[in-house]
């Protein structure tokens, strides 16, 4: 049977001209690592091969402060290593105002913007996502407002997190700019991208797609029920004959899939971020693949 190969070459955010690494790294939990330890986190990942690090303005909030922690300790590493941010794909995040409510008029996400430049401490982010679709904004107001975004020279890329295929479809209508990317959750645990049509429609318009929570919130490391276990079982048929862990073989499940998706790694632990080269090992052939998918599904396809 033949079978899917994956590379460690990188890959096009959609057409926005940027070329990022098939694997990123995610900062949701980095906001109180520190200078030195948040350093070697990221140089963990370079090493491994990532270039593109996933951040978000409201990563760092804990439900009573701490929002932009993680914007600003990632400035304070740029200042003390400058270089770093040379050799990055950066993206950002805007659009949760705390406690709750979204905010994606105009004026709040220019804000939103200049406040993540500051704690940055750039001029530029290369890739800017509305975090969470804002159903009191007009997709015509949202897209004029990421088009000047680009035209200031302050955002290279615009996509979207979190959005419905709906929603995105409405939003790119009305761009006249490419959408580089969509955010989404994506897992052998959450299928629901394969079944929405969000990723047929990433293909369809060459969006690139970040796939957040790849090891299903833990559950996949960490299988509590049926289901996840059985999931666990056909991770571990491949990974073990490759050699590698079974997070390892999660991720090249989700790179498999022909819209191409780029897993976005949440681990803060440096011997698991080595461990991102390994997604590649595994050999993937359309049978085993379809056997995590029916596992998850919990029955046979038809």
């Amino acid at each position: 049977m033949s079978e899917i190969h994956l590379t460690q070459d990188s890959r096009p955010l959609g057409k926005s001209g940027l070329t990022a690494s098939p694997i990123a790294w995610g900062m949701w939990r980095f906001g109180h690592a520190g200078v030195t330890a948040g350093r070697a986190l990221i140089e963990a990942a370079m090493a491994a091969g990532v270039t593109l690090y996933d951040t978000a303005d409201i990563y760092g909030f804990d439900g009573t402060g701490g929002f932009g922690d993680a914007e600003a300790l990632l400035g304070r590493i740029f200042a003390e290593a400058p270089g770093l941010r040379a050799r990055m794909i950066l993206a950002t995040k805007g659009g949760i105002m705390p406690p709750l409510p979204y905010d994606s008029s105009p004026a709040y996400l220019h804000r939103a913007l200049e406040a993540s430049l500051t704690r940055l401490g750039v001029e530029q982010v290369d890739l800017y996502q509305i975090h969470r679709p804002d159903v009191l904004a007009h997709p015509q107001e949202v897209a004029r407002t990421l088009e000047d975004m680009v035209a200031s020279g302050k955002v290279r890329a615009i996509g979207v997190s979190n959005y419905t295929i709906a929603q995105t479809s409405a939003l790119a209508a009305l761009l006249t700019i490419p959408l580089a990317s969509v955010q989404l959750e994506f897992s052998p645990l959450e299928l629901a991208p394969i079944t929405d049509g969000l990723l047929d429609l990433a293909m369809e318009r060459d969006v690139a797609v970040l796939a957040w929570s790849p090891l299903g919130g833990g559950r996949i490391g960490d299988p509590q029920d049926a289901r996840s276990r059985a999931v666990a079982a056909a991770l571990d048929r491949v990974a073990e004959a490759a050699g590698v862990s079974r997070a390892a073989a999660a991720y090249g499940w989700i790179m498999a899939h022909p819209a191409r998706p780029i897993p976005i790694v949440g681990t803060q632990n440096i011997s698991r971020i080595a461990e991102i080269a390994d997604a590649f090992k595994p050999r993937w052939t359309r049978q085993s693949w379809y056997d995590v998918l029916v596992a998850s599904r919990g029955e046979r396809l038809p």
